[in-house]
C-alpha cells in the first residue's frame, strides 16, 4: 500500500509544484487536491489519509483552524510563503515547515522524514507498509532508494558526503549533520565531526576507535562519552 496524501492550498500553481515533486516517489500516492479546505474533510473522514500538505493563508479557513479541527491528525506539512509562522506551527506538532518556493532539494529531506514516520515510527496493522525502512538520496541527479539495514557508516567530504553501504558506495551533495538527522536515532550515531556510523554494523571496539568491516573509524574526543554510552548502553550517570 502507498503512502496516501492530501494538498490543500488555495494557489493551483502551487499545487502543481508539490504533485510534480510527489511523482519522483513510488510510494507516496495524491489522493485529493483542494483549493477551499473546507471541502477536504469529508474525504479524510471517508479515508485514512497519512500526510497533508496544507497551506496556511487560504480565504475560507486559514491552515492552523483546518487542523484544530481534525477528528484525526495525519502528518502535516505546512507549505507557506511566510516564515513566521513557523513557530505557531510547530506547536501544533506539525511534521514539516516548508517555505515557498519549495527547493526539491528540501522537499526530499520532508519525504524521508515521512517515511520514518510512516514506516518505523507509527505502529501499523496493514501489512502493505510493513517494507524495509529507507532513505532517498540524491546521486547525480537520481534518486537512490537505501535501506537503513544496508548503511555502515557514512563521511564528511567537505560539501558532499560519501554514505558506504553493503552494495556500494554513493556521494551525495549534503552536510553530515543534515544527513544524521534524517537517520533513526536508534540505529545510528555520529562519533566524530567526520563520521556517522551504524552501531548494529560495530565489529569492534579498540581504543578511540570503532571497526566497521576492517574499516578503523576514529571516535571524536568531543563524541567518546556518548559512543562508549551508547555502545555499551551505559546510563548517563554510570562511571567510565
Amino acid at each position: 500500500m502507498k503512502i496516501k496524501c492530501v494538498i490543500i492550498d488555495d494557489e493551483h500553481l502551487a499545487i502543481q509544484v508539490i504533485e510534480n515533486h510527489l511523482k519522483n516517489f513510488d510510494h507516496v500516492e495524491v489522493i485529493a487536491t483542494f483549493n477551499n479546505p473546507l471541502k477536504a474533510y469529508p474525504i479524510l473522514e471517508q479515508e485514512k489519509i497519512d500526510v497533508i500538505f496544507l497551506d496556511i493563508n487560504m480565504p475560507q479557513m486559514t491552515g492552523f483552524k483546518f487542523i484544530e479541527n481534525l477528528s484525526y491528525k495525519p502528518l502535516i506539512v505546512i507549505t507557506t510563503a511566510y516564515r513566521e509562522y513557523a513557530v505557531k506551527s510547530f506547536e501544533l506538532n506539525v511534521l514539516d515547515y516548508l517555505v515557498k518556493p519549495i527547493p526539491f532539494d528540501r522537499f526530499l529531506k520532508t519525504i524521508n522524514k515521512i517515511y520514518q514516520q510512516v514506516y518505523m515510527n507509527n505502529a501499523t496493522s496493514d501489512v502493505g507498509l510493513q517494507q524495509e525502512p529507507h532513505i532517498f538520496l540524491k546521486v547525480n541527479k537520481k534518486l537512490v532508494k537505501v535501506n537503513f539495514s544496508d548503511i555502515l557508516f557514512i563521511e564528511s567530504l567537505k560539501d558532499y558526503i560519501k554514505v558506504n553501504t553493503t552494495i556500494g558506495d554513493y556521494v551525495v551533495h549534503k552536510s553530515l549533520s543534515a544527513i544524521t538527522e534524517e537517520l533513526p536515532q536508534s540505529s545510528f550515531l555520529r562519533i566524530h565531526r567526520s563520521y556517522t556510523i551504524s552501531i548494529n554494523k560495530i565489529t569492534a571496539l579498540e581504543g578511540n576507535t570503532v571497526e566497521i568491516l576492517n574499516k578503523k573509524i576514529p571516535i571524536g574526543r568531543n563524541y567518546l562519552k556518548i559512543t562508549k554510552q551508547r555502545i555499551f548502553n551505559i546510563n548517563d550517570d554510570t562511571k567510565n
